[in-house]
């Protein structure tokens, strides 16, 4: 008796899938070694890797079957990664209009799903104090471009919370990677190698915001048919 096609759903996973895990592999390599070239100050090495990054975290979502705007995100995020690269305000604009756009696919990918109040009241919070400690320092042409964008991103932390608990730290993590740029901007006092902070904080976001839309429960209203289905958070 013939056993019938294989599927997907079956125990052997499609060619797509088996690249799943050397492509989370390759992206926390190259993590690491962009974290290296940035505290060692080697900036051709991290010119090489940061473009890397999110292409690579895009891939393990696609091989893992994730929604289309959580890609979307990733490679929004890759564009502001590359503009980043580049010592220049107009540079700086675009890139922020990169992140901007990667937070705004987020948004809709939590979909409507209600969060609770306080974290939404914690972040306004923080948001007002944080603008009032740098405003004096930023740059006149910069303030509204990263007051707007400052909302947006907020409001993408607050939201992630529905994604789950990997999502929710994803989302202040980005937060603070891009509060830790502003105080840079703005003259105001950093930590020690602010950079690798930047980077680390950054990294972390983004790798456990795809976990969170990954995992088997989060809600993804906004998710098109091919969109990930029923798998764990596995590797």
């Amino acid at each position: 008796m013939s056993a019938g096609p294989l599927t997907n759903a079956g125990p052997f996973p499609d060619r797509r899938e088996r690249l799943a895990r050397p492509l989370l592999i390759a992206f926390l390599a190259v993590c690491a070694a962009d974290l290296v070239a940035v505290l060692a100050d080697s900036g051709t090495a991290h010119l090489v890797a940061k473009p890397l990054l999110m292409p690579l975290l895009a891939g393990y979502a696609a091989a893992r079957r994730g929604p289309r705007l959580l890609i979307a995100a990733l490679l929004c995020g890759w564009v502001g990664d590359v503009f980043l690269l580049a010592d220049a305000d107009l540079a700086f604009l675009l890139g922020m209009g990169g992140f901007a756009a990667g937070h705004l696919c987020y948004l809709t990918l939590f979909g409507r799903a209600r969060g609770t109040l306080l974290p939404a009241i914690l972040y306004a919070a923080a948001l007002a104090a944080f603008t009032a400690l740098i405003w004096g320092g930023l740059p006149a042409g910069l303030r509204l471009p990263l007051v707007g964008y400052s909302l947006l991103l907020t409001a993408m932390a607050c939201r992630s919370g529905v994604l789950g608990r990997y999502a929710a730290v994803g989302g202040a993590l980005f937060l603070l990677s891009d509060a830790l740029i502003a105080t840079g901007i703005a003259d105001r006092p950093q930590p020690p190698a602010p950079d690798f902070w930047v980077m680390l904080t950054y990294v972390a976001a983004q790798l456990l915001l795809t976990l969170g839309a990954l995992a088997p429960d989060a809600r993804r209203p906004g998710a098109g048919p091919g969109a990930y289905r029923g798998r764990g958070i596995s590797i």
